[in-house]
C-alpha cells in the first residue's frame, strides 16, 4: 500500500495522527510527517486515518509487486519405439 497525502488540502487537523500513529504524527505544530508506505499490517488503521480526515487530503493507493514466476522443467516423454 501507498499513501498519498495533498499537503495542499491538509489543515493539520491531526485526525489521521490520533488513529494511525505509527504512520502519521505532527512536526511542530502544523507539518504533517508520515510514512508513505507502511507495512501492510497498518492497513486498517491507515484507512480509519484516511476516513477520519475531514477534508478528505488522504489517500491509499494499492501496491502490487510482481510475483516470481518459476520455470519447471519439461516433462520428457518417450516414444513408443523407445526413442526421447
Amino acid at each position: 500500500m501507498r499513501i498519498v497525502v495533498d499537503l495542499n488540502r491538509c489543515q493539520s487537523y491531526g485526525q489521521c495522527v490520533f488513529a494511525a500513529s505509527g504512520v502519521f504524527h505532527m512536526h511542530g505544530e502544523e507539518a504533517l510527517e508520515f510514512d508513505y508506505a507502511p507495512d501492510d499490517s497498518m492497513r486498517l488503521q491507515v484507512e480509519r486515518a484516511a476516513a477520519a480526515c475531514p477534508v478528505r487530503a488522504i489517500s491509499i493507493e494499492r501496491t502490487s509487486e510482481p510475483i516470481p514466476v518459476t520455470k519447471q522443467p519439461r516433462a520428457r516423454t518417450q516414444k513408443k519405439d523407445g526413442a526421447s
